[in-house]
């Protein structure tokens, strides 16, 4: 079943710089010697003045209608060019280098294997790499933490001080029960009174694992794909852009776990060839047949059974390439509380909070 509707979200401000990921390249750069470093700088110098200073409104409306789904389908296509063997290690050392990748985690380390950019990015880790936590909801991801707590009705932060609202992220629920339609989303979500909706956002750097697993025991009963733009989704532009996260391409999972509703966003990001979900073969995002705007439904009900897809807690989920963004959308207990903080880095497999 599909479906086309719009989608919005809410204005504020912010005066930041719209950066690529540079922190990880000026330690490197500082840890060369001074003869290495000069050159190192003029070759990896573009990459940190990769962006646009925003004074104005102007800027952000330039910026939000720049070509980044065409530019991101062509650096797709460049990720996928295999590499002569004798380039491959010096190109993808310097990458590893730049961005900080641990490859000691990955499950291939030799770079010569690697045919690739784009198999870097989607690399697989050494099944000792990671270790699944006992509680109930850990992290799906590797990455930084830009938002943990509680939602307001159904507005959620984006990051503090910028919100947006869970009708305009999620789209209508006309997939569910239709006489549920005129009542309020948090009741068309079938969430309780005694209850409360709680989300969780993870920022996935370039250098990071590019792959997401499943956060809980839960089924998933729907996917919702929205086309969309595919600006940077760095903690920067998060704090510029408002409504980011509504405006960007992104792929919406629903369903239900042991606490009510349970839902997994992937949203995609500059750069971002594709999001892939393991076993969907329906789901093909940032294609140019599909506009920006709309939303593509798929019931998973359908292909599984009633119940939905049956994730179990740490199952791999699926896959970006480059960097993006993990958010969880989910109802849990009243004394549920999260214990990490934001700016902090998580990794897969790590308990999200405690009740």
């Amino acid at each position: 079943m599909r479906g086309a509707k719009q989608s919005g979200g809410i204005v504020q401000r912010s005066k930041r710089w719209l950066p690529v990921p540079r922190l990880s390249i000026k330690r490197r750069l500082g840890q060369l010697p001074p003869s290495l470093r000069l050159r190192s700088w003029q070759l990896l110098k573009p990459l940190l003045h990769a962006g646009l200073r925003p004074p104005s409104r102007v800027s952000k409306a330039v910026y939000s209608r720049a070509p980044t789904r065409l530019l991101s389908r062509v650096w797709g296509l460049i990720n996928e060019v295999n590499l002569p063997h004798w380039l491959r290690r010096p190109l993808l050392s310097l990458y590893v280098w730049a961005f900080s990748v641990n490859m000691a985690e990955a499950e291939e380390e030799d770079l010569n294997r690697y045919q690739n950019l784009g198999e870097l990015f989607r690399r697989s880790l050494k099944p000792t790499a990671r270790t699944i936590d006992s509680h109930c909801v850990v992290s799906p991801c590797d990455g930084r933490v830009l938002h943990s707590g509680r939602g307001r009705g159904s507005q959620i932060e984006q990051v503090k001080g910028l919100t947006y609202s869970l009708e305009s992220f999620l789209g209508p629920q006309d997939w569910r029960e239709p006489t549920n339609l005129c009542l309020p989303l948090l009741q068309q979500l079938g969430v309780r009174s005694s209850s409360r909706i709680y989300h969780h956002v993870i920022y996935l750097a370039p250098g990071d694992y590019h792959r997401f697993h499943s956060p809980t025991d839960w089924n998933v009963q729907h996917r919702r794909h929205f086309p969309g733009a595919l600006m940077s989704v760095s903690p920067h532009v998060a704090h510029w852009i408002p409504s980011l996260f509504c405006q960007n391409e992104r792929v919406v999972l629903s369903g239900q776990w042991q606490f009510g509703f349970f839902s997994l966003t992937a949203v995609g990001a500059t750069n971002v060839g594709s999001i892939r979900i393991y076993g969907d073969q329906d789901l093909h995002t940032n294609c140019s047949r599909h506009v920006k705007g709309k939303y593509h439904d798929y019931s998973y009900t359908d292909q599984y059974g009633p119940e939905g897809l049956s994730l179990v807690k740490g199952q791999p989920l699926g896959e970006f390439n480059f960097g993006s963004t993990i958010v969880l959308i989910f109802e849990g207990p009243l004394q549920f509380k999260f214990q990490i903080t934001a700016g902090g880095r998580i990794h897969v497999g790590e308990a999200l909070g405690t009740f």
